[in-house]
């Protein structure tokens, strides 16, 4: 009898120490919403299923040009990404407009239609919440990454996963954008 019990033991216990852990889900940016730039909220999880190209704009910087190819991203891949545009004014007052002034801008000079927040701060004491979120490993579980200056970019998987970070000088269009479209 005390091996029959010894014997159910082990193989209970090497069940139990064989087993392989659950797998933890990434945490998602489907969590956040944002003012929009002409009010509203944009609630991220509205996009589940598509890529998120999330990139802090300012109206007057040397990477505004972006603009362009960020709305021919938008247009050509809308099937399967959303771009998500964030006015902050944290690199050398490059981006001083009310929300009213930016919207003009981005309409008027480069016929902006993808979302757009309302403007925040994405670096300091005062960074908003998603880029908390997305500068930080401990929050995003993916990776650290610092905003360096405007136009900086942060693919989401189709789960709102983070999967990249591009700095300024990578265009919209590159393929290093593309290839993980």
């Amino acid at each position: 009898m005390k091996i029959f019990l010894l014997s159910v033991a082990v193989f209970v216990s090497l069940s139990f120490t064989t087993s392989k852990a659950p797998l933890t889900k990434l945490p998602s940016v489907h969590q956040f919403k944002m003012e929009g730039l002409e009010g509203g909220t944009i609630d991220f999880k509205k996009y589940k299923g598509k890529k998120i190209l999330i990139v802090n704009t300012a109206s007057k910087c040397g990477y505004t040009p972006q603009y362009e190819e960020l709305q021919a991203l938008y247009e050509k891949y809308k099937d399967k990404l959303v771009v998500i545009g964030v006015p902050a004014n944290n690199f050398g007052g490059q981006e001083p407009g009310t929300n009213a002034e930016i919207k003009q801008f981005c309409s008027g000079t480069y016929h902006v239609t993808f979302p757009m927040t309302a403007k925040v701060s994405v670096k300091g004491d005062d960074m908003c919440e998603l880029y908390q979120w997305l500068t930080s490993k401990e929050k995003n579980g993916v990776l650290d990454a610092e905003v360096k200056w405007n136009f900086n970019k942060f693919l989401l998987n189709e789960n709102g996963e983070l999967i990249a970070y591009f700095p300024s000088k990578v265009k919209p269009m590159s393929e290093e954008i593309t290839s993980k479209l």
